[in-house]
Order: structure tokens, then sequence, then C-alpha cells
């Protein structure tokens, strides 16, 4: 059975705490001691200017990437200055959303820079690193370097402590770096299990279905799966299949079908959630696709269930 793809991020992520309004720049021009900085204004100018001109032309991004302006662009995302620093991370963003720029991005050591911006940067750095993080991760060669990078662990922390914008970008790069094992497992190591149960547990956060799909890609390693049972995951799960949406009753169908082919104690605990009924009354649905799920797993739970093993005697 095939996994639903949760579609990825095409918009550009325009929202900055402070950004530049398009008339003037004046509050982009002072330095720490609050002085005003003409190199620092020249470059917050020349940064916003390039950063409106590809927000919306993929003509404008591949020109501005012809010209050079990567390099200088993506050095900023170390600056100082956190005004200068969020100009400079939205531009590589924008400029990002042309495949043709996402090598030269990364060529000029984007990934690396995008990360700590990821790290220390403002609210509106981190999520718009995390968009940029995520364009590049659509290139398949790039998604193992970003894993290496550090970026996992750090995409967890946004996903657990950042606004409603930026949990959404953090799952939503996360689901596309997932896509390697290599990375699941880096994510496992990272703690993402928890934040992701807390996110489809809560109807208020908007977020169950992009929780939902990342964590399936995650149970598709054993580590994972030992994961999700550890944290209470079995009952959340059972949950979305009572009460979610459709895409939701599948999407935790198709997860539970992997805890449930782990083992026979999966299968036990899982029994004893409740589930057997609601699977039952899906095995009616209209929806083949909940349909064919949930006959797939009453199946898995009829299954002989081999008794706990005796502890052995200690030896004296």
């Amino acid at each position: 059975m095939e996994v639903m793809v949760m579609e990825s991020r095409s918009e550009i992520c325009p929202q900055m705490s402070r950004s530049c309004s398009d008339g003037g720049f004046s509050d982009c021009n002072s330095d720490r001691s609050g002085e005003v900085s003409p190199t620092g204004e020249s470059q917050c100018r020349a940064a916003a200017h390039l950063r409106f001109l590809a927000k919306h032309s993929t003509e404008n991004r591949i020109r501005i990437a012809q010209a050079g302006a990567v390099a200088p662009l993506v050095a900023l995302l170390s600056h100082p200055d956190p005004q200068l620093q969020e100009q400079g991370v939205t531009a590589v963003l924008n400029l990002s959303l042309c495949d043709e720029n996402k090598a030269t991005i990364a060529a000029a050591g984007a990934v690396g820079h995008l990360v700590r911006t990821l790290c220390f940067g403002t609210p509106a750095a981190r999520e718009n690193a995390a968009c940029a993080l995520l364009r590049l991760a659509q290139l398949d060669d790039l998604r193992a370097a970003i894993g290496v990078s550090g970026a996992i662990p750090a995409l967890v922390a946004l996903l657990e402590t950042g606004g409603s914008r930026g949990k959404k970008d953090a799952a939503t790069a996360l689901f596309t770096l997932l896509a390697s094992k290599e990375n699941s497992s880096r994510a496992v190591e990272a703690g993402v299990v928890r934040p992701l149960l807390d996110l489809m547990a809560d109807p208020e956060s908007d977020m169950a279905d992009k929780a939902a799909y990342v964590l399936h890609r995650v149970l598709a390693l054993p580590e994972g799966r030992a994961a999700a049972v550890d944290e209470g995951g079995l009952p959340v799960l059972v949950e979305m299949v009572d009460v979610g949406s459709q895409r939701q009753k599948e999407v935790a169908m198709l997860s539970l079908l992997q805890i449930c082919e782990e083992s026979s104690t999966y299968r036990r605990m899982v029994v004893r959630e409740g589930a057997i009924p609601s699977f039952v009354a899906l095995s009616q649905s209209s929806s083949k696709k909940i349909k064919e799920k949930a006959e797939a797993l009453i199946a898995l739970l009829r299954q002989p269930i081999s008794p706990r093993p005796k502890r052995a005697m200690a030896l004296v």
C-alpha cells in the first residue's frame, strides 16, 4: 500500500519580525552601538532589493544567481546584525525556489550557514532557514549532506519550541529529509517522536496531519517503532483512527500496520487499546483505501499471539 505523500511548501516565506519596507530601509542601518553604519545600510538595501526581485520571478532568480549574488547573500547568514541575517536568509530562500539555483547555493556553503541560523537566529530567520533547507533537501544528493550537518536536531528543536509557522516549516523539512533512512535514524536519536505525538494529539495545533506523515516515515525503522511505542504512541494512533479525518485515519492505520507487523507484543498492546471495533467499522467503509487498511489490520490482529516467554530463573 502506498503512503500518501505530504505536499511540500512551494510558497515564499515572507514574514519577518523586523523586515524592511519596500520604500525605505531606515530600520536596517544601525550597528550594535545604535549608530548608523553605512556599510550595514548598503548591505541591507542590496539584500532587501535582491530579496524582493527574487520573490515572484523565476527569471530574476536565475539572473541574480548568474550575477554572482549567491555567495555574498549566504555570507549574510552569519552576520551579527539580526536584521541583515533575516534579509540574507529570506533572499537565499527565494533564490532556492528555482531548481537551477540549488546546487549553486549549496556550493556556496549555505547548508552550514542555514543550520547555524536555524539554531541561533531570530524566530523569523529560523523559520526561513527551515524553508530553505527544505528546498535544498529536494535534491537527492543534498539530502545526505544536510543530514550530517546537524540540521535534524535543529529542526526537531524548532518543531518543539517554534511558533505555529515554525512548527509547520520544521515538519515539512523533516518529512523531506526523512526520505533517507540515515536521516530517520538521526531524527529518532534527536527525540523527534515525542513532539510529533504531542502535535498529533492536540486538535488545536492544526498540525496533526503533518506530524502523522512525519511519524510514518520514522516508523520505517525498528528504533522508530520502538520509540513510538515507548512514548505512548499507540493510544494516539488509535484515537486518530477513531476520530480523525479520512487522511488521518489512513496514515494512522498505515502506521499501526507497521507497528503490528513488528511483533505479537505490539499487536497485543493495540488490542488492549480497544482498536478492533474501529477497524471492523472501517472495514465497511466506502473508501477502498480505508477498507483495505482496516481489513489488513484485522487480519494481523487475528493472528495467534504467542504467549509471553516465561522469565528464566536465575542460576544460583
